[in-house]
């Protein structure tokens, strides 16, 4: 099974915050589980670094690719039918990387592991 995770839910895996639910701190340790990274998170973090609304997160940017390899976490490249579904996704939600997320689960038919409920009304599966 796969599933997309959140920024935030990234993030808090790699830190150990206690925000991290229980169902999902389980399904992210499931060894038969692909995780999924997507690039917008890349994005999000080092643009939320380079404009200090992520401090901390600085070492998360330098080494990003060795921490989703040393997690066993899987990146999701960002394609031409995702950025279509995000730039036409129907609602007010305006986060760019939310939309992005959401046109990606919906495109690759895969759950979102975040806290978000308004991702909900996407008709994204979501875990938490």
């Amino acid at each position: 099974m796969n599933a997309l995770l959140d920024t935030h839910t990234l993030l808090w895996w790699l830190d150990g915050d206690e925000k991290l639910s229980w169902i999902a701190k389980e399904w992210i340790a499931e060894p038969s589980h692909v995780v999924l990274v997507s690039a917008a998170s890349a994005w999000e973090i080092a643009a939320k670094v380079r404009i200090g609304k992520l401090p901390g997160a600085e070492a998360v940017v330098d080494s990003y690719q060795d921490c989703l390899k040393e997690q066993g976490f899987t990146p999701l490249a960002i394609t031409t039918d995702h950025a279509l579904r995000a730039g036409s996704l129907p609602g007010p939600h305006r986060d760019p990387f939310d939309r992005m997320l959401i046109a990606q689960a919906q495109a690759e038919n895969i759950a979102l592991i975040s806290n978000e409920v308004l991702f909900d009304s996407y008709g994204v599966r979501r875990i938490w």
